[in-house]
């Protein structure tokens, strides 16, 4: 299964609860912090609510 790689790149700083509590599932504590997830949809989707913070690479 592929992994992906998750990259906070802007701050959580003013912006909704929503956001902010995903930013939190997904394990990432400050910027430039980075963490792995295996790609499911599940992760996909919290992905898609905060990609305007985060960065997102396949690992193979």
């Amino acid at each position: 299964m592929a992994k992906l790689r998750i990259t906070q790149i802007r701050s959580a700083i003013r912006r909704g609860k929503k956001q902010k509590a995903t930013i939190k599932a997904l394990g990432i504590h400050r910027l430039h912090h980075t963490v792995e997830h295996d790609d499911n949809p599940v992760i996909r989707g919290m992905i898609r609510r905060v990609t305007h913070l985060v960065k997102v690479e396949e690992v193979k």
